[in-house]
């Protein structure tokens, strides 16, 4: 197996969002998100965007119906259910949940020290997708 050297994360998740302008704003804001790279499309919506936390990354775009975006519903249109979650380690979790409740996220698992390590938080954004947040470092288990 071929050993792939990378700077940055080697699993990014995509989303999709109706109002891709107004998600970047409230994720930078809510989240602390940095905007790495944000490309519009002809419509006003967005084409691509990546969005930066750490060493991580998140990719995004509007909603379109296209081939590819007829395979992604929206949390909405199944009844709030994710079939995937974003989990970001973060450095001060009790205050990223102080942050992102301010800001109007809708707070699903409230915060809480975790019994393997480090605590953490779940909520969901404007738009309904389900994020975890929390200090829980795996990759400094061993």
């Amino acid at each position: 197996m071929a050993t792939q050297t990378t700077i940055g994360s080697t699993i990014i998740p995509g989303l999709r969002y109706r109002d891709a302008h107004a998600a970047i704003d409230w994720l930078c804001k809510a989240f602390g998100f940095q905007k790495h790279a944000v490309y519009d499309d002809d419509e006003g919506g967005v084409a691509h965007a990546q969005l930066v936390y750490g060493g991580g990354m998140l990719m995004l775009g509007s909603v379109r119906d296209n081939e590819f975006g007829r395979r992604i519903v929206q949390p909405d249109q199944v009844g709030g259910s994710e079939t995937q979650c974003p989990y970001v380690i973060v450095q001060d979790c009790k205050g990223h949940y102080e942050q992102a409740k301010a800001a109007g996220a809708v707070i699903v698992d409230e915060y809480a020290e975790k019994d393997y390590g480090g605590a953490g938080y779940s909520c969901r954004d404007p738009e309904g997708h389900l994020w975890s947040f929390g200090s829980y470092q795996p990759w400094s288990e061993g």
